[in-house]
C-alpha cells in the first residue's frame, strides 16, 4: 500500500489554482470579503482600534456609562488579586496531597486548562470569586459566554466581563449573535422542522459576511478577540482575516460536530495552509463533539504535532454537560480526561454542567436552552438565582476536575493572575 499512498501527494499546481482564487481582483467572493474588512480600516488600523478598546481605562469608561455599580466589583476584584487573596497552586496541591505534594513532579508540559461555560452575566464573577476565596478553590483559566451580544453590550456586562477576565488573567470566548438562531434560515422553526437543522442552519448566503462584520465590530469596539465558530464558511473567513494581519482568534464550537480525526485533519490542514509565516493560526481552540473518544484525540494529536500546531490549537473537551436538552445523562468524562492528560498536550477541560449527581438535585436543573433566554424573561420567571446556582455548580465541577488531575500528579491552568 506504500505505493498507493503516494497517489495522495498534492502537486504545486493545485496550490497555484487555490492562490488564483484568493488573489483574483475580479473574484466577487473575495471583493465582498475585503469590502467588509475595509469598513473597519486596514489590518494595522483595525488592530490599533482593538488594542485601544481593550485598554482597561477604556473598558472602565464604558462600564461607568452603562452600569456604574459594576465598577465596585471590578475594583474589589483588583484588590483581592493584588493582596493575594486566592489560593496559590502550591497550596492547592498541598490541600489535595498533603506533604506528598512537595515530592511529586507534576507534568506541567501537559497542563490542562480549566474551562467553564457559560459565563452569561457579570454579577456571577464576584460571587464565583468570593466562593473561591472562602473555600480556597480555583477560578478557571478560560470562560465561554453564549448570551445575546446586543443585550450584553447594552447593559454593560460585555465590557465588564472583558475587563474582569483581563484582571484575573483568563481567556474569554464570546458567541456572536449570527450563530444560526437569528433567523438566518427562514424556512426553519421549532421541533416540527428539526431535521432541517442538520447542516441547514448557521451562516447561509449573506450571513457568513454578517458574522465577519459582527466580529470586527466587537473586536474594534470592545476588544473582543476570541469568538466561537460554527460554520465551514466562517472558519475560512476567519483564516483569511488572520492571514491579512488582523489578530483575531477563534475556537470551533461543539455545535460544529467535529467527531473524528479526518474531520480534524481537513480543518487543521487549512489552518496550516493559511497560517502566518511565524506558524501561528487564529484557530486556537478545537471543541470536539460530545461523542469523541480518547483514541480520536490521540490520533489527532499526532498529526497536530506533525503540522507544528500542538502549541497553537488547544483541544477543548466537554467533561460535563447541562442536565437538559443536549446529551443523555448522566454525562461525565472526567475519568477519561485523567487517562488522556498525561500524554496529550494542550487540552482544555470544559465544564458546561455541574456533576450529574449534583445537577439533578437542583430545583432548576441546568438546561442548554437557558443560553438563549432574554435576561428580562429570566428575571420575570424567577430564574435569576437558579441560573447563578447552575453556573456555580459548573465551576464546582471544574474544581473537581482540578482535584482529580492533582491526585494523579497532573497539572492544570487556572486564572493565572490569581493562582500563582
Amino acid at each position: 500500500m506504500a505505493n498507493v499512498q503516494k497517489l495522495l501527494k498534492i502537486s504545486p499546481d493545485k496550490l497555484k489554482a487555490f492562490n488564483s482564487i484568493l488573489l483574483d481582483p475580479n473574484s466577487q467572493i473575495m471583493k465582498d470579503f475585503l469590502a467588509v474588512v475595509a469598513k473597519y480600516g486596514t489590518p494595522e488600523e483595525i488592530n490599533k482600534k482593538h488594542r485601544t478598546a481593550r485598554k482597561m481605562e477604556n473598558l472602565f469608561k464604558i462600564v461607568q456609562e452603562r452600569n456604574p455599580e459594576a465598577l465596585k466589583d471590578l475594583n474589589w476584584l483588583i484588590q483581592q488579586r493584588d493582596k493575594g487573596a486566592f489560593i496559590s497552586v502550591a497550596d492547592y496541591r498541598k490541600k489535595v496531597l498533603g506533604n506528598a505534594a512537595k515530592k511529586m513532579k507534576f507534568k506541567d508540559k501537559y497542563a490542562v486548562t480549566l474551562e467553564v461555560s457559560a459565563l452569561q452575566y457579570f454579577p456571577w464573577v464576584r460571587v464565583m470569586a468570593e466562593e473561591a476565596i472562602a473555600n480556597k478553590t480555583l477560578m478557571p483559566g478560560r470562560y465561554i459566554a453564549v448570551r445575546r451580544m446586543k443585550e450584553s453590550e447594552a447593559d454593560g456586562d460585555l465590557p465588564a466581563i472583558v475587563a474582569a477576565l483581563d484582571i484575573i488573567g483568563a481567556s474569554f470566548v464570546e458567541t456572536l449573535d449570527t450563530k444560526g438562531t437569528d433567523g438566518s434560515n427562514p424556512h426553519l422553526g421549532g421541533p416540527a422542522t428539526i431535521t432541517g437543522y442538520f447542516g441547514g442552519i448557521g451562516q447561509p448566503n449573506e450571513h457568513a459576511l454578517m458574522w465577519l462584520d459582527e466580529f470586527l465590530y466587537y473586536y474594534t469596539h470592545y476588544g473582543v478577540q476570541h469568538v466561537l465558530n460554527f460554520n465551514a464558511g466562517t472558519i475560512l473567513l476567519a483564516f483569511l482575516l488572520y492571514r491579512l494581519g488582523v489578530n483575531i482568534q477563534f475556537k470551533i464550537s461543539v455545535f460544529f460536530g467535529a467527531d473524528n480525526p479526518y474531520n480534524a485533519l481537513w480543518i487543521m490542514t487549512m489552518a496550516k495552509l493559511l497560517s502566518r509565516d511565524d506558524g501561528t493560526s487564529p484557530l486556537i481552540g478545537f471543541n470536539w463533539s460530545n461523542s469523541v473518544n480518547n483514541q480520536t484525540m490521540e490520533l489527532t494529536a499526532d498529526f497536530r504535532k506533525a503540522l507544528d500546531l500542538e502549541k497553537v490549537v488547544r483541544f477543548e473537551h466537554h467533561i460535563t454537560e447541562p442536565q437538559k436538552s443536549i446529551v443523555i445523562q448522566p454525562y461525565n468524562r472526567r475519568a477519561e480526561l485523567v487517562e488522556l492528560a498525561d500524554h496529550v498536550a494542550n487540552i482544555a477541560a470544559k465544564h458546561e454542567g455541574g456533576d450529574p449527581e449534583v445537577d439533578v438535585t437542583r430545583a432548576h436543573q441546568s438546561d442548554i436552552l437557558d443560553y438563549f433566554r432574554e435576561k428580562k424573561e429570566v428575571i420575570e420567571n424567577g430564574d435569576w438565582d437558579n441560573l447563578q446556582r447552575n453556573y456555580l455548580d459548573k465551576v464546582d465541577a471544574c474544581n473537581r476536575t482540578a482535584w482529580a488531575l492533582t491526585e494523579k500528579g497532573l497539572s492544570f491552568i487556572a486564572a493565572k493572575n490569581l493562582h500563582k
